[in-house]
């Protein structure tokens, strides 16, 4: 590791920072961070089940509740923090059986379905897909594989094992076994309402397939075949029609095994765009990327084009998670989201044609989107309510009925509540819930009484410091070309008049951060550390960056190059401006998109940003002016941002003899910090570093 050049001693060095901790600490980074993390929520579409998982220090489990008390219970039992994720969980129809996939890092941008393994296990873990009853017993290998679906009937499950459809009985008395076997790569497994057919995605690289099966006697059934990319196949209610997303192929170039689109590089449909931070021209990411909707007769295979969207960028295929988020939910409506008017929002359309009828109106972002067992209502998350200034920053629990524009706020208030479900009654809603100072738990809501009930607060640690946590304030300010930028502000009470400052930069930059604990655990990490720094004695400003979500189309997709970095720059200044901040003691630190923004603002403005950290960033940017200390931060299993980023930003570093940086390489872990041991070896780092550099800083000048 290459040394900082420190103006003062070793011994002089660790009084100071004693004295430092003793001063202003008064929680641990364990403390913050072991609080549970919930994820996964889902329902039954009959009854009034739910379940969802929770990560615990590493340990991540199934909980499992019923109505009308929705008491929880551990339904799995892993033990270990090995760094091995579950998802895809969802419950039988019927409520008996939980199907779910252990292994794997599915919130990577590629190799998704491949293993990870940062506890560095000599044996390698698996990807497998499990079955457990709902009442508690055996769990049942089904296979190796993921994505699993299933069936109506609640006795097979169909899954997606190295690229092609397996299936196995519910209750593994069986082993699983390839379905039928195509050319290319399937997903997207869809079960007909009946269980007779299974409609699949099959990529086939420049374009891609909807495949219906049947059984082994009869020949796939391709829908509508054309010279395009099909995805997303939604049954309609009665079986006899499938909706799809149609996307233009891919243009195969020399060279390129993959090719690429002309219309700016299309993302699956289902899977969010990634726009990289930029300063140079094309900054804001306005390519066309156009998409249609299709339905098509099941018996025929023939379809139709129901909806074109806008030629515009406005009217692209949604970079936003869940893309389209479409679902057939009667047989008269068929519901999807689009940023057509500047904002994502759900719209109805009925399957024979018509005028797209927009749901949501207003400024606002819809997320989230599920739909009730009878398809009568869509519920979601949203960042609205009747608190016009703050709820912008916030998230709560909507519903509109599939037919009419009458949404209804289900939530509201300072709690943030995020990724709700119905029931399969329809009479309760599940969700997670959170504040500025207590993390997100599970929830449930009846909808007879609409008040709101904690389930999953037990599992939250006696030592939490709940009461210690600061609520962070909401920040306006203008950008230099008058962008209002929205921030949060979290500022310790007391201390010296002049504090130490840190600029936080969140990644995406699809994201937006808010007033209270995020929903999503990378960032619900970021939180408890801005929380551990506050807590410190420093002012963090947490920006929301233009590239960002929660703000409208012109925000997610600036015309301006470099506005990203424009804003965070207007957020350091403002920061310095404050007159409880010390300027000579100003710092910034980010992780992936945010960590090239770090490295943007330390390359470009190092008089102003006087230390930072680069988690996992990717930059190319100068090192001439680029003075300040550094720590560099990576994952050698980034399916994300690759290592190499990392390797030639140091190797850049050492080739000009420059001695302003530290790194932490963190072996066989991903973008994602999948152990948790892990995160507290990063947080920690991120925050001794803060300490030596900024706090030394004005002791320095003192002297």
């Amino acid at each position: 590791m290459k040394k900082f050049i420190h103006l003062c001693s070793i011994a002089t060095a660790a009084f100071l920072l004693g004295s430092f901790t003793s001063v202003a600490q008064n929680f641990s980074m364990e403390d913050v961070t072991n609080y549970p993390f919930p994820r996964e929520l889902t329902s039954s579409a009959t009854g009034s089940k739910i379940a969802y998982t929770v990560e615990e220090r590493g340990r991540r489990n199934i909980y499992v509740a019923s109505g009308p008390d929705f008491t929880i219970r551990k339904l799995t039992n892993y033990t270990k923090d090995d760094g091995q994720e579950i998802t895809s969980v969802s419950i039988s129809k019927d409520g008996k059986w939980v199907v779910y996939v252990r292994g794997g890092e599915h919130s990577g941008n590629h190799d998704r379905s491949t293993i990870v393994n940062p506890a560095n296990d000599p044996i390698a873990p698996k990807i497998q897909v499990w079955s457990m009853p709902f009442a508690g017993g055996a769990s049942k290998l089904l296979g190796e594989g993921d994505y699993p679906v299933v069936s109506p009937k609640g006795d097979k499950v169909a899954f997606i094992n190295t690229g092609q459809v397996w299936v196995a009985p519910t209750n593994g008395l069986t082993a699983g076994k390839p379905m039928f076997t195509v050319r290319g790569e399937c997903s997207g497994l869809q079960w007909s309402p009946d269980g007779s057919m299974l409609a699949f995605e099959c990529n086939r690289t420049d374009h891609a397939f909807i495949g219906v099966y049947t059984n082994d006697n009869t020949p796939i059934n391709w829908i509508s075949p054309g010279f395009a990319k099909d995805a997303s196949p939604r049954w309609s209610p009665d079986g006899k029609k499938i909706a799809f997303i149609r996307t233009p192929g891919a243009v195969i170039t020399p060279g390129s095994a993959a090719g690429d689109s002309r219309n700016g590089g299309v993302a699956a449909p289902g899977q969010p765009v990634t726009a990289q931070p930029q300063r140079g021209p094309g900054g804001g990411g306005r390519e066309n990327r156009t998409w249609t909707i299709w339905t098509a007769d099941v018996a025929t295979g023939k379809g139709l084009q129901l909806w074109k969207a806008p030629e515009t960028p406005k009217g692209s295929f949604p970079g936003i998670d869940g893309g389209a988020n479409m679902h057939w939910a009667t047989n008269e409506h068929l519901i999807f989201m689009s940023y057509q008017d500047g904002w994502p929002h759900l719209y109805s359309i009925n399957p024979e044609g018509g005028e797209a009828l927009l749901l949501t109106p207003g400024n606002f972002g819809v997320e989230q989107v599920n739909i009730s067992s009878d398809g009568k209502w869509i519920i979601f998350s949203a960042n609205t309510g009747p608190d016009n200034q703050l709820d912008i920053d916030r998230r709560h629990v909507a519903r509109v009925p599939v037919d009419k524009a009458a949404m209804e706020m289900l939530t509201t208030g300072e709690e943030l509540e995020t990724y709700p479900v119905l029931t399969g009654d329809g009479s309760t809603v599940a969700c997670f819930s959170a504040t500025g100072q207590r993390p997100v738990i599970a929830a449930v809501m009846p909808l007879s009484t609409r008040k709101a009930k904690l389930i999953g607060e037990k599992l939250l640690a006696a030592n939490f410091p709940v009461k210690q946590m600061i609520i962070p304030k909401q920040v306006i300010y203008n950008s230099p070309d008058g962008t209002v930028v929205h921030a949060q502000l979290f500022e310790p009470v007391g201390g010296p008049a002049k504090k130490p400052a840190i600029v936080y930069i969140h990644g995406g930059p699809q994201r937006q951060m808010l007033l209270g604990w995020h929903h999503m655990d990378y960032y619900s990490i970021d939180y408890a550390l801005n929380q551990y720094l506050a807590n410190m004695g420093f002012i963090v400003l947490s920006v929301n960056y233009r590239q960002g979500i929660g703000y409208g189309y012109d925000f997610n997709r600036p015309a301006a190059p470099g506005a990203n970095y424009i804003d965070v720059k207007a957020g350091g200044d403002w920061l310095a401006a404050q007159p409880n901040v010390d300027t000579a003691r100003l710092g910034v630190y980010g992780g992936s998109a945010g960590g090239a923004l770090t490295a943007t603002a330390l390359s470009h403005d190092s008089k102003l940003f006087k230390a930072g950290v680069i988690i996992h960033g990717n930059s190319p940017e100068p090192l001439d002016n680029w003075t300040s200390p550094t720590m560099i931060i990576h994952g050698d299993d980034d399916r994300n941002v690759d290592f190499s980023a990392g390797v030639s930003l140091i190797r850049r570093f050492e080739l000009k003899g420059n001695p302003y940086f530290e790194y932490l390489v963190i072996p066989g872990d991903s973008h994602h910090w999948m152990k948790y041991s892990d995160v507290l070896k990063v947080n920690t780092a991120i925050a001794d570093f803060f300490k030596k550099e900024l706090f030394m800083r004005k002791t320095m000048a003192n002297n």
